[in-house]
């Protein structure tokens, strides 16, 4: 079950009825600006504020509890622990 033929023109006709026929090439225009700027934000990122590319750092590893009792406030790790020392 997708969507029809009739289904995206009847989309488009809401939309055109909303927004008018004027709007619609000034919104993509918009968007379009918006795109680009995501782009160039991007590119800047990588090549860094002094122009020299700049190594890709690697993934930081975040430390922390991954999991843990309910309401205790201990992880997996701490309970084992107190297990094995019981």
């Amino acid at each position: 079950m997708g969507i029809s033929f009739w289904q995206i023109l009847l989309i488009l006709v809401v939309v055109v009825l909303l927004f008018g026929a004027g709007k619609i090439p000034r919104l993509m225009g918009d968007v379009a600006k918006g795109i680009r700027s995501f782009k160039s934000g991007l590119k800047d990122e990588e090549t860094g504020e002094d122009g020299e590319q700049q190594p890709a750092s690697p993934p930081r590893q975040l430390e922390g509890r991954s999991e843990t009792a309910a309401g205790t406030g201990q992880t997996s790790a701490a309970r084992n622990d107190e297990r094995a020392h019981s």
